[in-house]
């Protein structure tokens, strides 16, 4: 594979940057989540991603391309959103493999907070009843009906319904659209999932780079201007005091040009003095590339061949920006 990613990714002028996105590393596999890595999953990629590229400090990849000297085969690794397992599971393959990696942090959720589509998988999860009955619930549209959530499938298809119908209301409304959803579950919900402030700081004493996510990962396309600035500007404020260093990295919530995030909130993270910002829009970065609008992107398949695959033709895939 080393050769075939040299041709498409030669380095120095031609070079180009291939960002890898994560989430969560689960201990072991969970059958609500198969999207989610689980650690054996992920010791396995990163043996490929170790073998196959030259694996970059997201903001040293930043520099090197937009100075025309990235080494052949670049690629950085992030995270995003601030999950406990980052730290507790991602961190020690992460250092026995030797690779950097970037952890963008929504900072509101430190120290026992929850997003809002946790707080749905979890109720869903935990939920004493085989049927979720959510008639009547205020905003909820058409999920408001009842949702059979007996068994491993049923809660999949009832989570991911719930989820994509509340997603882009009024961050207020969704919050108490959700909290609704949960008391209706009668599940006792964990507070466990993201990471403490001293993981953090952990993470950031292993050689990671942290970057921030805003405060209450929020839709910025939804937002006030002043409130969506506000959003960026705190989350780096409150990330810089906890690990006692410059904050340089941004990661735009949900991600997708156009629709989470514009131009505007590009220029803002510019005018806020960030070196950098990433998307979830998939591709990889050249020269070309605005650096407050990187792509990212990570392959699903399983198999060493589609995996390695699926990151050629990656190499081709247009990159989408906002549009003005």
């Amino acid at each position: 594979m080393r050769w075939l990613f040299n041709a498409f990714a030669p380095g120095g002028d031609r070079g180009r940057l291939s960002i890898l996105i994560f989430h969560r590393i689960l201990a072991v596999p969970d059958p609500l989540l198969p999207g989610e890595l689980d650690a054996a999953r992920f010791d396995e990629v990163c043996g490929w991603l170790g073998r196959w590229f030259n694996v970059l400090p997201l903001d040293e990849a930043v520099r090197g391309l937009a100075e025309r000297r990235l080494p052949a085969r670049a690629l950085a690794i992030t995270f995003d959103d601030g999950y406990a397992d980052n730290h507790d599971v991602a961190l020690p393959i992460l250092a026995r493999h030797g690779l950097c990696a970037t952890f963008f942090v929504a900072t509101g959720f430190l120290d026992g907070g929850r997003m809002f589509n946790d707080t749905v998988i979890e109720a869903v999860r935990r939920t004493p009843h085989a049927l979720l009955d959510l008639r009547g619930v205020q905003d909820a549209g058409p999920i408001a009906t009842v949702h059979r959530v007996g068994d491993a499938a049923a809660k999949r298809d009832a989570f991911t319904a719930i989820i994509n119908a509340v997603k882009y209301l009024p961050q207020a409304q969704r919050d108490a659209t959700v909290t609704v959803i949960a008391t209706r579950s009668g599940a006792l919900l964990p507070n466990d999932l993201m990471m403490r402030s001293d993981q953090v700081l952990a993470l950031h004493r292993a050689g990671m780079q942290i970057g921030a996510h805003t405060v209450s990962h929020p839709i910025l396309a939804r937002m006030a201007p002043d409130d969506a600035r506000r959003e960026m500007s705190e989350s780096r404020r409150i990330l810089e005091a906890l690990i006692g260093a410059r904050v340089g990295l941004f990661a735009y919530p949900n991600g997708r040009p156009g629709q989470d995030y514009g131009p505007a909130h590009a220029a803002m993270a510019r005018d806020l003095g960030f070196d950098a910002a990433v998307s979830t829009a998939p591709g990889a970065a050249d020269s070309r590339c605005d650096p407050f609008q990187l792509p990212r992107f990570t392959p699903w398949d399983r198999s060493r061949l589609r995996f390695g695959l699926r990151m050629l033709a990656n190499y081709r895939t247009r990159h989408l920006t906002a549009p003005a």
